[in-house]
């Protein structure tokens, strides 16, 4: 009687597996976060972007201009999209986002090489990712020495001594020494936010079922919107506490400057939380028990933390996993922290953002409240 039986304890495996089976939730999160973090980790994150969209603002007519863009693009790190007429769109499309490097030839770039005089290659860089332009940077500055040594050559080869016959001027705008803590700390605001408010009203729910409370609550004449927005409000609340919080850590601590309008950040913010509310909501109806609802919620932080730009470079990503991060609203929120944070943007340049975030919140609370209502059924 006191010895191990293999057979009891098969007998007790054959049980176990057998609820485990039952569980068909919980059997396919423990199959799919493996492969979906195979997918991510394997296909989708890249560390080295290349192809990043560049403004080339090229004043200069003169015969060696062309060679030195030739140069920057064959380097696999720039792709020239536009041409602006002039240096003023060529900063309105690296505050939008647009473009994530300007190279700006002056009008006399080639007479003053031809002259000897070292002239000034310009180029503006987007460094609210430093980590995104980096390695196209270091590109740039090995270019300098050999971007017209096919150029210079018979009666110039004289310009080929030891300097560089011109001299590279990057500019690292919105964060000019290139600190990470100015694109880690305003994106901690949208990943804490999107985690902790999806778990939360998920618990909540699946909580009040599992001790039978939502008997109660169903019996009671409340509509569905009045019982989402009841659910969702206090967590809104609970959402801009901890928005305090890490605001006030970033400027105290990581002194992360505040260039933009508090008051639009706020509202930008507000959207948000109810848009990941709204997850929180429907998965509440479709889990049976809370570790359900945990399991969901990281099978959905997962992918919005990868595939958002907050760990690795956005446009690093192949075509497909940008496709899935543009439709998750942390990508776009964080967009719109960081433009207002560091570069100060506006309304009307959060608007091209703001809008995917809105649709999401709109889909989340149609499929929330219809999720509901089968639960009333």
């Amino acid at each position: 009687m006191n010895g191990l039986s293999w057979a009891r304890t098969l007998a007790v495996f054959v049980k176990e597996f057998q609820q485990m089976l039952r569980d068909r939730l919980t059997f396919a999160m423990a199959v799919g976060v493996p492969v979906l973090q195979l997918v991510l980790f394997g296909y989708a994150i890249n560390t080295d972007p290349k192809g990043l969209p560049t403004a080339l603002v090229n004043a200069d007519r003169g015969a060696l201009a062309q060679p030195i863009v030739s140069a920057i693009e064959n380097t696999g790190y720039f792709r020239i999209t536009h041409q602006p007429a002039g240096e003023a769109e060529a900063e309105r499309l690296i505050a939008l986002g647009e473009v994530q490097f300007v190279v700006a030839i002056p009008a006399d770039f080639s007479r003053r090489l031809l002259r000897g005089e070292t002239p000034a290659l310009l180029v503006s860089v987007d460094a609210t990712d430093p980590s995104a332009a980096a390695n196209a940077i270091a590109a740039l500055s090995q270019l300098v020495p050999r971007a017209l040594e096919h150029d210079l050559v018979g009666p110039l080869r004289g310009l080929q001594a030891a300097a560089p016959p011109f001299d590279l001027r990057v500019h690292r705008r919105y964060n000019p020494e290139g600190l990470s803590r100015y694109n880690i700390v305003p994106g901690l605001i949208g990943t804490i936010l999107t985690m902790t408010m999806v778990m939360l009203t998920s618990l909540a729910m699946t909580r009040e079922r599992e001790r039978g409370t939502m008997e109660s609550l169903l019996a009671t004449p409340v509509r569905p919107a009045e019982v989402m927005l009841g659910k969702i409000l206090p967590y809104v609340v609970i959402g801009y506490l901890q928005l305090g919080v890490i605001l006030g850590a970033a400027f105290v601590l990581f002194e992360v400057p505040m260039v933009g309008s508090v008051w639009l950040l706020l509202a930008m913010i507000g959207v948000f939380i109810v848009a990941n509310l709204g997850v929180g909501f429907t998965f509440s109806t479709i889990a049976r028990n809370q570790l359900q609802a945990v399991q969901m919620t990281f099978f959905f932080f997962l992918p919005s933390m990868l595939l958002s730009g907050f760990m690795f470079p956005f446009r690093g990503m192949p075509a497909w996993a940008q496709a899935i991060g543009e439709v998750l609203p942390l990508t776009h929120f964080l967009r719109i922290v960081r433009g207002i944070l560091l570069k100060g943007s506006t309304l009307a340049d959060v608007l091209p953002e703001l809008w995917p975030m809105l649709a999401f919140l709109l889909v989340a609370a149609v499929v929330a409240l219809a999720r509901y209502r089968q639960t009333l059924d």
